[in-house]
């Protein structure tokens, strides 16, 4: 199990917390999507989170997708998780490049910019869960700790981060979530406040080899910690020709004619994993018998 979530309890549950280490999966989004070193480290940030936010879920089919748009040069972000501890994602721009940021790293904000992180949870109710909020910084852990505290009222701290490799693979990737529920108690509070405010970036601790589970032990170690899950992460798509007929029978029949008529066979890309699906004349002629029934 190399990419894996550890899920924990804290101070008699009034402290619930969540580290993932995620290189594996995010060096295979950026083989999959060709990502610069910027698209990297902004993609595996929110598919690191949208891991961990996943399985906070309860229900087997309940489904989180996290969505950034920004006026930045990489226009967009999307990722989609499942309860289960897999995720997978693309950025709109995958080739941005940018000079480093004044602190010589990797200039995440800037290239997503000024925008709005929306974050939708289908629980299999009629209709999803919808939260908005703008971006604070667009370095994405910021933009997550404050939705959690204006949307769903959870004061949170998240830590997400991107190591590369100078020949741009990706060198470590994980982050942690750590959040206070509602009953946690003044001296709790101020003593994790304190104890977060030591941590050296979640970068240097994964540079370090340290493990969920160490980082975990790192700021909540003195707070009687229990470790209740550990979950192995990583990158699925679940894309199919079948599902992706779907696709092309909802666009109707009158696209499905024009396709036949220009008489080439049709690519179809899978926006997630970049994989192809070709579809000849007479496959688009049988969808488009079922696009008019």
């Amino acid at each position: 199990m190399t990419d894996y979530i550890v899920r924990v309890s804290a101070a008699d549950n009034q402290i619930r917390g969540f580290a993932a280490t995620t290189r594996d999966l995010v060096e295979h989004a950026r083989e999959i999507h060709n990502t610069s070193p910027i698209a990297t480290a902004a993609l595996g940030r929110l598919l690191t989170a949208g891991a961990m936010m996943g399985i906070m879920m309860k229900g087997d089919n309940d489904l989180l997708t996290l969505q950034i748009k920004g006026t930045g040069p990489i226009e967009g972000i999307t990722v989609t998780a499942n309860s289960k501890g897999t995720v997978k994602g693309y950025v709109n721009n995958p080739e941005v490049m940018l000079p480093p940021s004044a602190k010589g790293k990797l200039d995440v904000g800037g290239a997503i910019g000024e925008g709005v992180l929306t974050v939708i949870k289908d629980l299999g109710l009629k209709e999803p869960y919808v939260g908005q909020t703008n971006l604070v910084s667009g370095e994405i852990a910021e933009d997550l700790t404050y939705y959690y505290a204006t949307s769903e009222q959870v004061p949170s701290s998240v830590a997400l981060g991107v190591l590369m490799n100078k020949d741009n693979t990706v060198r470590r990737a994980g982050g942690f979530f750590i959040q206070l529920m509602p009953f946690a108690s003044d001296e709790i509070i101020s003593k994790l406040e304190k104890n977060i405010s030591k941590i050296d970036g979640i970068t240097g601790l994964l540079d370090k080899d340290m493990t969920p589970e160490m980082i975990l032990e790192q700021i909540l170690g003195d707070f009687d910690m229990e470790i209740l899950d550990k979950i192995p992460t990583g990158f699925e798509c679940n894309c199919s020709k079948e599902r992706v007929e779907k696709a092309v029978i909802s666009i109707g029949s009158n696209d499905i004619q024009e396709m036949i008529e220009d008489k080439e066979p049709v690519e179809v890309n899978c926006h997630f994993c970049n994989e192809h699906y070709m579809f000849s004349i007479e496959e688009l002629k049988v969808l488009l018998s079922k696009a008019t029934h």
